[in-house]
């Protein structure tokens, strides 16, 4: 659930994750999740490095993504074809407030998915609403005005996820991390707090990103 602050730049791109993908679901793939920078300067997250010499673990092994349960109080457990079907009619206000922040379309979706399970209407125990699962508070710092909106939600989450991106310098495993459990617990540990809720959170949201850029790739060829 979203909790943070920023200003507008271009996250940096996951190439290293869209080489792993196809080997994601393989039997012995790691379910740690690496990073390495490249001599370009650009950021690689991957859960199968080709070489661990060049990559630090930056999330040690969590449970399997199908154990870990939702946050929100509405169950958004719907059937593959129909979550892709439901996923794809906010796809063009992702796309539209996602360029606008210069926030990557592919996280933003994985976001949602991690959050909400894409249903508008989803509350939280703790109160966090919408697609982006934004709290109150959160949500009137960015000027939402209907939370329940998708346009405003996902206008209210991706300009939060800006602001994080901005503050972790475009990490976008301590953006994450603030996300779910505010800035406050992400500077104390410099780093991912030792929460395991946060820690599946990350996990989940960048296996879900992964998931996205394959389907990008595939669509362009």
């Amino acid at each position: 659930m979203a909790a943070g602050r920023g200003r507008r730049r271009v996250v940096g791109v996951v190439i290293g994750a869209v080489l792993g993908i196809a080997l994601v679901d393989a039997p012995r793939a790691s379910a740690d999740i690496y990073r390495r920078v490249d001599r370009f300067g650009i950021i690689h997250y991957t859960n199968v490095p080709t070489d661990k010499r060049f990559y630090r673990v930056v999330i040690r092994e969590l449970p399997s993504i199908s154990a870990l349960g939702g946050g929100v109080t509405t169950s958004y457990r719907a059937e593959p074809s129909r979550m892709r079907i439901e996923s794809r009619a906010f796809d063009p206000i992702i796309a539209n407030v996602s360029r606008r922040y210069g926030v990557e379309q592919a996280l933003v979706k994985a976001v949602i998915k991690a959050e909400s399970g894409f249903q508008p209407n989803a509350v939280s125990p703790k109160g966090a609403r919408g697609l982006m699962q934004l709290m109150p508070g959160t949500a009137q710092m960015h000027g939402v005005r209907n939370i329940h909106a998708p346009g405003d939600n996902i206008e209210g989450g991706v300009q939060h996820l800006r602001m994080l991106l901005d503050r972790y310098r475009n990490n976008v495993v301590l953006a994450l991390a603030a996300y779910n459990a505010g800035e406050g617990w992400v500077d104390q540990y410099n780093g991912v707090p030792p929460f395991q809720e946060t820690r599946n959170y990350v996990h989940r949201v960048l296996r879900f990103r992964q998931d996205y850029l394959q389907q990008a790739i595939a669509s362009a060829r």
